[in-house]
């Protein structure tokens, strides 16, 4: 049987159809449209801007580094370039293996794999780390031509710091290294602009002058613009804004007086500082032994920082700003003027030395014997233990704490450097905070004796001996040590100096300034110093001292054949020249070398030399300085304006 089709019926159907299918296929265009006007006009800036940074890539343009400079030029820090071959942990699959393969076409030492391992362990996994430096150009082709063999190992050109006058100055000028995990975390503190500022800096100042003014020597990071190919790689520069260069940093330091000092411990310890008492510029600021910072610019190895780190003598340790000692005898004359000002003793006071000093029943000995009637300016001249032994007495520990102090005794000084540190100037209230047991709380009278000749829990650094030196010789005025002169800014070459401080007037009246100079004036000409400084065209002012290094019964005798070397008492001087118009103070020490007048002394006699008779030491007056075995100066001097730089045995660290 044959159906019958509703044709109109079919044909209806087929419009609904037809419509519904319209509907949706002008809806499917509806929301394609609204789709493409959404993300052609209303999302248009961003998605371009997107579209841009697929296309470019913004790389950051490290500045190079400010130099430093020494008063008269001299270069202490610059850069230079090299090629160096890097390692990015998270793009290579087994960086051991990575490294072995590297060695059949690059050499890789053992100090290359410590120093990559130490760096490595400071680092991210996504940081780029050098396992070689310096590469020569052989180098670079030789790994270019087999570069698809070493995903995540690249060559980059690098910036590096270079210190060209090696151990010379070390502990002043301190030393750049690679930013480290913590050194990271402390900058997402920073505002963003300083964060932004060191984008692609690898590397920052660590100590010395290299971290106090590690801003002014960075410099200003720049950016380029580099369109990239799909792969990532650089096409073409599309834009750049260079990078500003850091400014160069100029001291007040002599970096051939530096040297000269350096020269003159020898393998000695110890630490010298020399001031400028008109301006408190630092002309020379020593810490023996020193350091090689170009041994850091690039990641120190394990091996190196062992034998720095676990030496007896300390090389890293700053001894002019963060060593502290007894200052011994040098602090009579302080002393002296403490009693002037306050009027505890007269100049012409006298007092009986017969070499022991009784109190509460126990006898303070001296090892000068029997002077007999001291008065003041002759308890400096023969350094009489008992005439300070019954000053400290009268005047008791607070009295002492509270004139020393606006010297600078046991206070920061605020030199430019980090790290600076106090010594202690005791009080009553000191060893109240100082100690836990009642019993170690309470100041006892006996304990101010030993502080009159600068024993006891006196512990000062050379920095505030020598700025309490300057003040002394410039009759009372304070000012600020300081070790930056200027800065000159890279592109403009403008100098700026750097604004200090007012000096601040201590209000010593001049008759009693006059009397500690009289006293120290004949230490020189009279005393104990007055071999050391026969036949100087100057007229100098200083006293000797000789400070326990570690404490001896009351009434033993000293003995330092009987002692270990580290044991033995220190060697201090203190002084300054010409006394009526000084242009220079300073203070040394030489650890464990006994005498003050043997071996600290000859030191600062040579430094007078060279600042104020423009003369350097010859050649065999050099070395019997070096072992403490001069007095004044023998053979002829050179002229020091004529010593070529660098002088003979300056280690030159050419990259």
């Amino acid at each position: 049987m044959t159906e019958i089709r509703n044709v109109a019926a079919d044909l209806a159907r087929f419009k609904r159809r037809v419509i519904v299918i319209g509907m949706v296929v002008l809806f499917a265009f509806g929301l394609l449209g609204a789709r493409l006007f959404y993300l052609q006009v209303v999302r248009h800036d961003d998605l371009a801007e997107q579209a841009e940074s697929n296309r470019t890539a913004i790389v950051p343009v490290v500045p190079n580094r400010g130099l430093i400079l020494d008063r008269n030029g001299i270069v202490l820090a610059s850069n230079y370039s090299a090629y160096t071959l890097e390692i990015t942990p998270s793009k290579v699959g087994d960086v051991e293996e990575t490294i072995d393969a590297l060695t059949q076409v690059l050499e890789v030492s053992p100090r290359d794999r410590r120093r990559f391992k130490r760096l490595r362990e400071d680092s991210r996994s996504f940081d780029s780390i050098p396992i070689r430096t310096r590469l020569s150009d052989e180098e670079v082709a030789r790994f270019a031509a087999q570069r698809y063999r070493f995903p995540g190992v690249e060559i980059k050109a690098r910036l590096f710091r270079n210190y060209p006058h090696g151990e010379v100055a070390s502990h002043v000028l301190g030393y750049i290294g690679r930013i480290n995990q913590r050194e990271k975390t402390a900058m997402e503190d920073w505002a963003e602009e300083d964060q932004a500022n060191y984008k692609g800096t690898d590397y920052i100042g660590k100590l010395g002058i290299e971290q106090s003014y590690e801003k002014t020597l960075h410099g200003q990071t720049g950016v380029e613009q580099m369109e990239t190919s799909a792969g990532g790689r650089a096409v073409r520069r599309l834009a750049s804004h260079p990078a500003t260069p850091g400014n160069t940093v100029m001291l007040s330091l002599d970096i051939k007086l530096q040297k000269l000092v350096e020269d003159m411990f020898g393998d000695r310890r110890g630490a010298l500082v020399a001031i400028d008492p008109k301006t408190g510029e630092v002309l020379a600021f020593v810490s023996k032994p020193t350091f090689d910072p170009n041994l850091f610019v690039e990641g120190i190895d394990t091996e190196s920082w062992k034998e720095l780190s676990e030496s007896l003598d300390k090389p890293l340790l700053n001894r002019a700003l963060r060593g502290t000692y007894p200052p011994g005898s040098t602090y009579k004359p302080f002393m002296a003027l403490a009693a002037l000002q306050t009027g505890k003793r007269g100049a012409s006071v006298v007092v009986n030395d017969p070499g022991y000093f009784n109190f509460g029943g126990h006898r303070f000995g001296s090892p000068e014997g029997n002077l007999g009637g001291v008065d003041m300016r002759r308890s400096i001249q023969v350094s009489s233990n008992i005439y300070y032994y019954s000053l400290a007495n009268e005047m008791g520990v607070d009295l002492i704490h509270d004139f020393m102090k606006p010297l600078g005794f046991g206070q920061l000084t605020g030199i430019d450097l980090g790290g600076e540190v106090r010594g202690v100037l005791p009080s009553t209230e000191w060893k109240r905070n100082a100690y836990k047991r009642p019993e170690q709380k309470k100041w006892y009278a006996g304990e101010t004796i030993s502080l009159g000749i600068g024993q006891g829990y006196n512990t000062f650094t050379m920095l505030q001996l020598a700025q309490a030196t300057a003040i002394v010789a410039d009759g009372g005025l304070k000012r600020k040590p300081h070790l930056v002169l200027a800065t000159r800014n890279t592109v403009s070459g403008e100098v700026a100096p750097l604004p200090q401080p007012p000096a601040e007037n201590l209000g010593y009246t001049a008759a009693n300034v006059a009397v500690i100079r009289e006293g120290l004036t004949s230490v020189v000409t009279s005393g104990t110093a007055r071999s050391v400084f026969a036949g100087a065209g100057y007229q100098a002012a200083g006293k000797t001292g000789t400070a326990q290094a570690v404490t001896q019964a009351q009434n033993t005798k000293y003995n330092a054949r009987a002692l270990e070397e580290h044991q033995r008492d220190h060697a201090l001087f203190m002084a300054f020249a010409p006394v009526n118009n000084p242009k220079i103070a300073l203070a040394v020490i030489v650890e464990n070398a006994g005498w003050g007048a043997g071996a600290a002394a000859p030191i600062a006699r040579r430094v007078f030399d060279y600042v104020l008779m423009d003369q350097y030491p010859s050649e065999a007056d050099l070395a019997a300085v070096r072992i403490g075995k001069a007095g004044a100066p023998i053979g002829k001097p050179r002229v020091a304006s004529e010593v070529a730089w660098p002088v003979a045995g300056t280690a030159a660290a050419a990259p």
